[in-house]
């Protein structure tokens, strides 16, 4: 976070900018370092940081360094789309997980951006550049074509109007055919992303309804894209949506008996 020089800057905001500091990157700073990428002056980053760790939000190292402290990550997992969401969802993703040892995501909508909320990969599972708590575009990834499609049409309209990022020659970089996309899998009920952001990795997604029997999250699977029918991965994909889905209390999900999802076949 960046604020215009001369403009006032509450303390939540400079508290913010500090959080920000951090990156996957760099995720152990000096308080140099701090003052620095937070933008603010050394004496009031020094004053922040001490507190924050008097409080647990960072925690301080032998050597001098700083890092996010285990006391914000319990502030944040009261978040809706925090444990509950991930209790819920774990024992599907663990099925779906068996299914291929590959890398099983489960994702939120924040603002325009994909929020990864919990991840299952083993050793030999494609290398994908997604994370638990990191964020992507919702244009390029399977569960963002998900959260898009049956997100509020104002947010919709705000990705279409915004510049498309192209991570590969196959990315959604086009508004016509993003909208397209996004009219299939309200239709068809999932999304296939093949290679739009590392051209060896295909993504099989599909929508979580909660209470409301609107779209809280989405899961997917994603594999390599050599040597896979992304149609065989539709259905398994989709029943562990509607287990989530069941969980967490969707009336769609628990009125329907089993064994009636209506699969889509093949595209010809």
């Amino acid at each position: 976070m960046r604020h215009n020089a001369g403009a006032s800057v509450s303390v939540v905001g400079r508290v913010l900018d500090v959080f920000d500091a951090f990156s996957p990157h760099r995720p152990v700073l000096t308080l140099s370092e701090l003052s620095r990428r937070a933008g603010l002056p050394l004496s009031t980053a020094h004053r922040l940081v001490r507190e924050l760790t008097e409080h647990g939000a960072l925690e301080r190292d032998a050597d001098g360094g700083y890092r996010i402290g285990l006391r914000l990550w319990e502030i944040a997992s009261l978040a809706p789309h925090g444990a509950a969401l991930r209790e819920s969802a774990l024992p599907f993703l663990e099925d779906l997980y068996e299914a291929t040892h590959q890398n099983v995501q489960l994702a939120v909508l924040d603002g325009t951006e994909v929020v990864y909320v919990e991840r299952i990969a083993g050793r030999e599972a494609i290398r994908i550049q997604s994370r638990v708590g990191g964020r992507l575009p919702l244009h390029a990834t399977g569960v963002g074509l998900v959260l898009l499609a049956f997100a509020p049409p104002e947010v919709q309209e705000r990705v279409l109007a915004a510049p498309l990022r192209r991570y590969s020659p196959k990315t959604l970089a086009e508004p016509v055919r993003l909208r397209r996309a996004l009219a299939d899998v309200r239709r068809d009920g999932f999304a296939i992303s093949d290679g739009q952001i590392e051209l060896d990795a295909l993504s099989v997604a599909a929508p979580v309804y909660g209470e409301g029997d609107t779209v809280v999250a989405a899961i997917s699977i994603v594999v390599p894209s050599a040597g896979t029918d992304p149609w065989t991965l539709v259905p398994a994909v989709r029943a562990a949506a509607r287990g989530i889905s069941r969980a967490l209390g969707a009336p769609r999900a628990a009125h329907r008996p089993p064994g009636t999802d209506p699969d889509t076949t093949r595209a010809e």
